[in-house]
């Protein structure tokens, strides 16, 4: 496969990099870092977003390189982090998208262990790591691409955050290696870090809106599925500040009792999204109901059905799902 990728790329002079519609610190560190491999390779490079980069990421060199404009005249596209179709929902609605990923060749880089599902015909370059930053290192390494200081930075910043700072229990020696070989390459986590911690900064509307959440948080299964629902006003209102799912969601994971917490968006169209966050590795299994995809303690899906219906569905996903995992840890 490894082969089959380098030629993918080797082939290409224009390349765009697509994220889904949900960036992370993992999609954007990913993409960053991809476009400065494949630019020193002497490819011309965009990354495209349909949606603007939160400003919490924004601590990530290179973020202000992504755009909201599709180059239909790449010559191969590459998606970072995600083989779910659900998760490139805006991308596929942009007019000409999906002509273009049925008639020129795909790539998919990801590191979720979700089978893909994605609609049109596609390469994918998947393992089973921490995060897709992992993935790029060792094709990257593999062909003795360049890895320079920047790129090496991205792909820690995206390592780190998937990683919740290397605590997470997907995290293996591997892991650790892949980030000192970064660290040996120019990238400091200190600085990362001093950035990072600038641009979490809140307003005291953000932390005032925050409290609010909190106190809305609604405990199901004799506690142990946290769940807060976030409707289209607050979205339009806060999103441009912070991602407000993102407030919420890893104090929810910590309060006693609690094995997963997920927050609901809802949007004019009927849409609603979910954004898991678990203790155990049942979030991919849980987004997996709903269409979506993940890993086992970060995952997202999007449904088109009335929010009630969502919850009672999620409610006995979740149930079913924590059955399951207790069954196999006896």
């Amino acid at each position: 496969m490894n082969k089959q990728v380098t030629e993918m790329i080797n082939d290409a002079n224009k390349v765009i990099i697509i994220q889904a519609e949900n960036p992370d610190g993992d999609s954007v560190g990913s993409a960053v870092a991809l476009e400065e491999i494949l630019g020193d390779l002497g490819k011309k490079v965009t990354m495209y977003c349909p949606v603007d980069v939160p400003k919490y990421l924004r601590y990530i060199k290179g973020w202000d390189r992504v755009v909201g404009d599709f180059d239909t005249s790449a010559d191969l596209a590459i998606i970072v982090d995600t083989a779910a179709d659900v998760l490139l929902g805006k991308v596929l609605e942009t007019p000409g998208v999906r002509h273009y990923l049925e008639t020129h060749p795909v790539l998919v880089i990801d590191h979720h262990t979700t089978e893909s599902n994605l609609s049109f015909e596609h390469t994918i370059l998947s393992q089973d790591a921490v995060a897709t930053s992992e993935v790029i290192y060792n094709l990257a390494t593999t062909n003795s691409w360049t890895i320079s200081k920047q790129a090496a930075e991205s792909m820690l910043i995206a390592l780190m955050s998937d990683s919740l700072g290397l605590t997470t229990q997907n995290v293996t020696a591997q892991t650790y290696f892949i980030a000192g070989k970064l660290t040996e390459l120019g990238a400091k986590n200190s600085d990362i870090e001093e950035r990072r911690r600038e641009f979490m900064k809140k307003s005291p509307e953000i932390l005032a809106y925050k409290g609010a959440l909190i106190n809305r948080i609604e405990y199901l299964l004799d506690g142990k599925l946290a769940l807060v629902h976030i409707p289209w006003d607050e979205i339009q209102q806060y999103s441009d500040q912070y991602n407000p799912s993102m407030l919420v969601l890893d104090e929810m994971r910590l309060v006693e009792g609690v094995q997963i917490g997920v927050s609901l968006k809802s949007y004019p169209d009927g849409k609603v999204t979910g954004k898991l966050r678990s203790n155990i590795p049942i979030a991919e299994t849980i987004a997996g109901y709903f269409g979506g995809g993940g890993h086992n303690y970060a995952a997202g899906f999007r449904a088109y059905e009335d929010y009630d219906t969502i919850v009672h569905e999620l409610i006995n996903a979740t149930d079913k799902a924590l059955h399951e995992y207790d069954s196999h840890s006896v």
